[in-house]
């Protein structure tokens, strides 16, 4: 074990996370106060199109102040498990839904100060559905071409971690079948 939890303080509640100050004492004996951010994890879909067309989202994010190139994604709802979150988010961010998902992969985007996991799902064999977004999104769909996204990345016009180790993922993925 790498440390103990002594106390911990829940600082702040909000909508999506809680905010806590932990007390731990480390595995080299060293007692210190740790914030983290707890979360409920989120799932994330590269949703494929016939000719390798890859749907992305171009959506407002307040907290970087714009629109940002993302993957569709979503926090899991209490109790919900990741592949039906992906399902969900898929719909309502893109109206499409997917008759084939596979899980690429699991990633941990902030782990100096966050429990957040996110669980990216390749979503295959799409057909269209009623796009059904939250109120609070403001995103625009956009069909690209998988090669076109891969040099976003390099460009950095796409900057989301979510999203560049989703596409990155798939891009492998699809490179082996």
């Amino acid at each position: 074990m790498s440390a103990k939890l002594n106390s911990s303080i829940n600082i702040y509640k909000g909508k999506v996370f809680s905010f806590f100050s932990d007390n731990v004492t480390l595995s080299n004996g060293l007692t210190t106060n740790i914030d983290v951010i707890r979360h409920p994890g989120a799932s994330a879909i590269v949703p494929l199109l016939d000719g390798n067309e890859i749907i992305l989202v171009k959506q407002y994010r307040y907290a970087v102040g714009g629109f940002i190139w993302e993957i569709p994604a979503g926090v899991l709802a209490s109790g919900e498990v990741p592949i039906e979150c992906a399902k969900r988010e898929l719909i309502e961010e893109t109206g499409y839904r997917a008759n084939k998902m596979q899980k690429l992969t699991e990633i941990v985007p902030v782990p100096g100060y966050s429990d957040e996991r996110i669980h990216i799902f390749l979503a295959t064999e799409l057909v269209e559905a009623k796009q059904n977004l939250d109120k609070d999104e403001i995103l625009k769909v956009h069909k690209l071409k998988l090669d076109d996204v891969m040099e976003m990345i390099t460009s950095g016009e796409i900057r989301d971690s979510k999203t560049i180790s989703g596409l990155c993922l798939a891009s492998r993925f699809l490179d082996r079948r």
